[in-house]
This record gives structure tokens, sequence and C-alpha cells, in this order.
């Protein structure tokens, strides 16, 4: 945990003047019992107003400025916890930016959401608990107990012996909720993902009448999460009494010893008025110790998980190359292979194929068969576990991701789309872009004439995920989004599956005039959209088992022809 705080820049000289300022609250605070002994014994026993008036005077003045350091302190604390919360967050943002495809499975989506939110404010509450209840123990209890033995060494032995037993006690009561906060976190963990489960499959839920066993199994969730909570509570609420009671019981020793002592000379009545005090804020302070470190255990588990996401490796590596300009555009897999970290067999065995400027290689295959996966590597969504990905003649591996995206244009299977206008989303492909340019792009990918039917057209507002839109005009945006990048590699991962016939072949058609000097490689499932294609890959289960044209593999490739004879009509096979 002091890991994290070391890296999350909290600034010095704000840390600097927060520990100053404790340290002169905790004087203040320690300095008036002084002074009530002082008047007690020196003004009202002596009868001496002038001093009583003076000391009274003086105590004011340090009221107001224990008051005044005391607000300085708390200040600068909420201060540094909430610039600690702002930069953790932002490191384990810009930290997860570099996470690969399968680190994302490592960690589930609902899992780093807590961890970036809940995690982090409670090791945010957690530091400014221990600016304000933590820090000044050390300085209280000890210079407090000093001053109680420099009044009286039998009393000050009294709140020793009481201090130490609370502390003892509530070690006890630490090390029991410690396990429990730990399960704590994982609870939220499972809350969070069984809501996100419930609210963004709710269509499948409804479709199949099943709410009420997707509602039983939230509740046992917030059940499960509700009683880890009502075993904490349970523990405070012990604890409340025990303060009272350890309170009440050091407040009547020193008042029944200190009596016989001052009836024996052997104490002033001042004296055990300040060794109260003293007790009292001792005490105070070792409790509100106590509570700052009974929620250490939990703020240990999130500094855990946070730290786990921000030590983890990512998977893949940035390099230092260049990719080499000037020569004709080359993308070429040689031998690739590619496992997943969790599956048994490989997905794709010793795949070869090249891809030539100004060219479009179409990937076909049945279901499961590895095109999506191909598709992921050549953006490095997925790193290659054995073989090569070239471009121009450099291992992508080699790039830095930023540098090899640079050349590459991508368009998932499934289109998302972000919260914010049609074109803050087609700017996504480039920051730069021009509505002349988006308008362009619309065009080619036949989103122009829906776009200008909406009320604000291309300022149009999208719901998170493009929600408001039909799954065909997310496609067509995605498409768009990407054209308006201008790439030198296309890579559309089945994108046109929710285009009808007529605007699939409008939207190919259109690209042709705008990728005359780029790779374009389309991972296909319907035939009669790729057979113009200058280079068709059949693949099967994992395997290349056919590569050529349309006419060729029609004669030499069992798998295309299966696929062919189940898609097209006899017309369309003669044709």
């Amino acid at each position: 945990m002091l890991g994290l705080f070391r890296q999350a820049r909290l600034g010095k000289l704000n840390v600097f003047l927060l520990l100053v300022f404790i340290i002169f609250q905790m004087g203040g605070t320690l300095l008036l019992p002084t002074l009530t002994a002082n008047i007690i014994n020196y003004g009202v026993v002596m009868e001496d107003m002038d001093y009583v008036f003076s000391t009274g005077a003086l105590m004011i003045g340090v009221a107001v400025l224990t008051g005044l350091f005391s607000i300085l302190s708390t200040w600068y604390g909420t201060e540094v916890a909430t610039r600690f919360a702002k930069n953790t967050r932002k490191r384990l943002f810009d930290h997860t930016q570099k996470l690969s495809y399968q680190d994302y499975k490592k960690f589930s989506t609902s899992s780093l959401i807590t961890r970036a939110t809940n995690d982090i404010e409670q090791l945010q509450n957690t530091l400014a608990m221990c600016f304000d209840m933590l820090v000044p123990v050390p300085f209280v209890v000890i210079i407090g107990m000093m001053l109680a033995f420099s009044r009286d060494g039998y009393m000050a032995l009294i709140v020793f012996v009481s201090s130490f037993l609370m502390v003892a006690v509530f070690a006890i009561v630490a090390k029991r909720v410690l396990p429990i906060f730990s399960k704590v976190q994982l609870g939220l963990d499972k809350v969070n993902d069984t809501v996100k489960q419930y609210i963004t499959g709710i269509r499948v839920v409804r479709a199949f009448n099943r709410t009420k066993l997707e509602t039983e199994r939230m509740d046992e969730s917030f059940s499960s999460y509700a009683k880890l909570n009502i075993k904490i509570n349970r523990v405070f609420a012990v604890i409340m009494p025990l303060i009272t009671l350890f309170f009440s019981i050091c407040s009547v020793a020193i008042v029944w010893f200190g009596g016989h002592r001052i009836q024996t000379g052997d104490m002033q009545i001042g004296d055990i008025t300040a060794i109260i005090e003293y007790s009292m804020n001792i005490l105070m302070y070792l409790v509100m110790g106590v509570f700052a470190v009974v929620m250490l255990p939990r703020a240990i588990v999130c500094a855990q998980r946070v730290k786990e996401v921000l030590e983890h490796r990512p998977e893949i590596k940035d390099g230092k190359a260049s990719v080499r300009n000037g020569s004709k555009l080359c993308l070429e897999f040689k031998n690739v292979g590619f496992r997943y970290h969790d599956a048994e067999n490989p997905v794709l065995h010793n795949i070869n194929f090249t891809c030539e400027e100004g060219t479009t290689t179409a990937i076909i295959g049945g279901t499961g068969s590895g095109k999506s996966t191909i598709a992921r590597m050549i953006p490095r969504l997925l790193d290659a576990t054995s073989g090569q990905i070239l471009l121009n003649g450099v291992n992508i591996k080699e790039l830095s991701q930023e540098e090899e995206r640079r050349h590459i244009g991508f368009v998932p299977q499934k289109a998302f789309l972000f919260s914010g206008t049609i074109a803050d989303n087609l700017r996504h492909g480039n920051e730069n872009a021009t509505l002349r340019d988006m308008k362009r792009a619309a065009i080619v990918a036949q989103a122009d004439d829906f776009i200008n039917e909406m009320p604000d057209k291309y300022e149009h507002i999208v719901a998170q995920g493009g929600r408001n839109l039909s799954g065909g005009q997310r496609q067509r945006v995605s498409i768009a989004r990407m054209l308006v990048k201008e790439p030198d590699v296309y890579v559309f991962d089945d994108s046109f599956s929710a285009l009808d016939f007529k605007t699939d072949a409008a939207l190919r058609m259109a690209l042709k005039g705008v990728t005359q000097n780029a790779i374009v490689i389309n991972i296909a499932q319907r035939i009669s959209t790729i057979r113009d294609c200058d280079q068709i890959i059949v693949l099967d289960e994992g395997k290349i088992v056919g590569k050529g044209k349309h006419e060729q593999l029609m004669q030499d490739c069992d798998v295309y022809r299966e696929i062919a004879f189940s898609q097209l009509s006899e017309e369309e096979l003669k044709g």
C-alpha cells in the first residue's frame, strides 16, 4: 500500500505542511490541560485573579490557534487524499489501455470498474482518515504520557494500563475483521457483475421469461454481500460499548485514586484535572487511531487489488522499429499460430498468406475456424504465439502499438459507438477531420443518407454503445469512422453482416474507389460478397484448406464448395 502512495505524486510541500499543521494542532491540544491545571493550582487555590485572567486569555488564544491548525490540517489532508485518488485512477486507467484482449479476460470488466472506483475511493477515505486519526496518535500518546508522568507517576500508570488494554482488545477485533473485508470487495465485484449481466441482457431475459430466475440470482448476490457487511457492523457494534467502558473506568479510577493522593498531600487538585484531560485525549486519539487501523485491512485489500492491475505486465509489448516507408505496401503471415491461454489446443496452425497493395483478401470459414482471431492479430489486439506477421517486411512485434496501429484501420465484428455525437465518433478515426472529410467517408459507408435524415444530422446525439441506432446504422458509422482515418490496411471483421444485400453491394463498390492504394482484408460469411476478391483464404479448424480466386476454389476446395452450395442458387453458381 505504501508503494501506491509513493508513486501517486502527492506533492511534497502539501505533505510537509500537513504534518506541520498536525503537530501544531496536537501541541495546542496538549497545552490546554497544562494551562487548566496551572489556573487551578496557582490561580484559584492561591486566589490570584490576575493569574487566572492572564492564563485564561492565553488559553483562549491557544484554543483559537488550535482550531485554525485543525482546519488547515483537515484541508491539506483532504487535498492530499483527493490528489492520491486522482493520480492513482489516472495511472490505473492509463495502464488498462495497455492491456491486451487476453489481459482483459483475466480481469473482468466489472472487477476493473470496481477497482477504479470503489477500491480507490476506499483508499482515499482511509488516507484522509489516517491523517485525521492515525498520524496524531504517536505524538499525542508519547507527549501526553510524558506530561501525565511529570504530574504524577502513579496516576499516569492508570492511563498507561487503560491504553494498553484498549489497544490489545482492538487488535484482536482488527485481526477478526481483516478476512471479512477481503470477502466484501470480492462480493462487490460479484454484485457489479450480476447487475451488469442482467441489465445488458435484459432483452434476452424477458424474451425467455427468465426474469424470476435472474431476480433470484441477483437477490442471492445482494444477500451474500449484505451478510458480510452485517458481520462487520456487528463487530463495530461491540466496539462502541467497549470504548465507553474504557473511558468510564479510566475516569473513575483517576478520580478515586487521585482523591486519596490529594487528601494525603501527594498531589495538587489541578494535577488531577490535567491528568483526566490527558487521559481523555490519549484514549480519544487511541480510539480514533484504532478505528483507522480497523479500516486499514479493507484499504490493504483494496490496495492489493489496485496494485495487482498496475503490476500486471501487459502481454503485448512495444518495440522500437518503424514501418519502412517508400516500398510497396505488403502484409505477410509467415507460419503464424495462436493459442489462447486457457485453451488446450491452438486456434490457428501454420497460417501463411501475403496481401499486397491494391488487393482485396477475403477470409471465409465455418464458425470457430479462427477468422476473427486473424483479424484481431493484425492490429495486435492479440499477439501470435508462433510465427511472424510482417508489415512491409518488419515484424509487427518489433513496432510500437501506436506506430503499427497508425497504419491499420479495424472495424470489429460487433460495432460499438461511444456516447456523444456522430461527428465525435467519426473523429475517433482522425481528430482533425473536417465535416467535409466525415461526409465523404459517410457517403462511401452508405451512412450519409440516414445521418442527414436526423434532426441534428452529424451532431445527432449517440447513446452509449449506439443503442439509439439500429445494428446496420451502427455498422455503417463504424465503417465511416475507419474510412475517416484513411489507413494503409483496412480490416473488416465480418463488418457487413447487419447490412442488406443492396446496401452491402453499394458499400463494396464505393470502397473500391478509396482503397486502390491500400490493403483490404475482409472477414466474411457470405460468398456472394467476396467472389470478386483478388484472393480468398478458406479456413477450417484453424488451418488454411484453400487459397485462390472463387473459380479456382470451386474446383479445388471441398470446404469452399460446401459453403457455396449452402448459400448460392444454381444460377449464382453458374454465374
